[in-house]
């Protein structure tokens, strides 16, 4: 019980860290120790499954996906996600500062978790992290699209989210916010809006599963790699969830609707150390890293309970 327990809210911590943008679940994933349970589990989604289960063999079917495992994190996520989709609605227009502050406190002190996974540091893996980083800075630089509500569209925003929500240091919102459809999905989580809904969903099924088998490959055989370009995503990522930028953006003009109001690019400047709110957000900073550090203090008595 104890386990399950523990396993949902390892669930719960990623789909609140996927609802804010620049923030990975797969972050919370690699750092819980259940990164690679869950991808080979998602991989196991596969043709084999499809053939147990049509032809009745559901307890073998649930067994060959590591189902019950998989339905608790799955849950623990897919309850975080509806819950706090208004809250984090509310506390990005209304406390954007102080919300980034505390996840970047939290993904700065990550970083070291992460990295230390890497067994063996040498020249690949340094070159490697470099190119993590230099990748995921470039994304952050990248103009945002306008929003399109098109059903194609949303399959494929569904496609790279969901790939992008597993891959430690990529935020499945923010590549929601780089495809232009962030507030829409944010908003259709909260209005239930099928028409949204259905084809991001079989977007993400589709991508989730394909994606899983390319990542588990790569894992596979070229682990060290692979954790340190992981390792240079979060670094990277960080350059998106600074506290301490302006939003540049411009109006868009859509037929039949209002004009929206999309973020084309972010200005970053250094925090003024003579404003209290300055040290609210370096606070929250703290509460953010602390929150990983027992986080990870959890994990490690759990792993020596295994």
């Amino acid at each position: 019980m104890n386990a399950a327990l523990g396993l949902f809210f390892k669930g719960l911590a990623m789909g609140a860290a996927n609802v804010i943008p620049g923030v990975s679940g797969g972050t919370i994933a690699l750092i819980t120790g259940i990164y690679e349970r869950l991808i080979n589990a998602i991989k196991r989604c596969d043709l084999t499954a499809a053939r147990l289960f049509f032809t009745g063999q559901w307890k073998a079917c649930w067994q060959h996906v590591d189902g019950q495992w998989l339905s608790i994190l799955l849950g623990g996520v897919a309850i975080s996600i509806i819950t706090l989709a208004r809250l984090f609605e509310y506390l990005l227009e209304h406390h954007e500062r102080y919300t980034m502050a505390f996840f970047f406190g939290l993904i700065l002190l990550s970083i070291l978790y992460v990295a230390r996974g890497v067994r063996q540091w040498g020249m690949p893996t340094l070159l490697a992290l470099v190119i993590g980083t230099a990748v995921a800075m470039g994304i952050a630089m990248l103009a945002p699209a306008s929003q399109n509500d098109g059903m194609a569209y949303l399959f494929l925003c569904g496609v790279l989210a969901i790939s992008s929500m597993i891959l430690p240091g990529l935020s499945g919102s923010f590549v929601l916010i780089l495809l232009g459809n962030y507030a829409l999905v944010l908003g259709a989580i909260s209005s239930f809006s099928l028409s949204v809904l259905i084809p991001l969903a079989l977007g993400c099924a589709f991508g989730l599963v394909a994606f899983s088998h390319i990542l588990a490959w790569v894992f596979k055989r070229f682990a060290d790699v692979t954790l340190a370009v992981m390792t240079g995503f979060v670094i990277g990522s960080l350059v998106v969830i600074w506290p301490w930028k302006n939003a540049i953006t411009h109006t868009v003009e859509r037929i039949g609707k209002p004009p929206r109001e999309v973020v084309t690019s972010y200005e970053w400047f250094m925090p003024n150390l003579a404003d209290s709110s300055t040290w609210i957000a370096i606070l929250l900073m703290l509460v953010g890293a602390a929150g990983i550090a027992l986080m990870e203090r959890y994990v490690g008595d759990d792993k020596q309970a295994d």
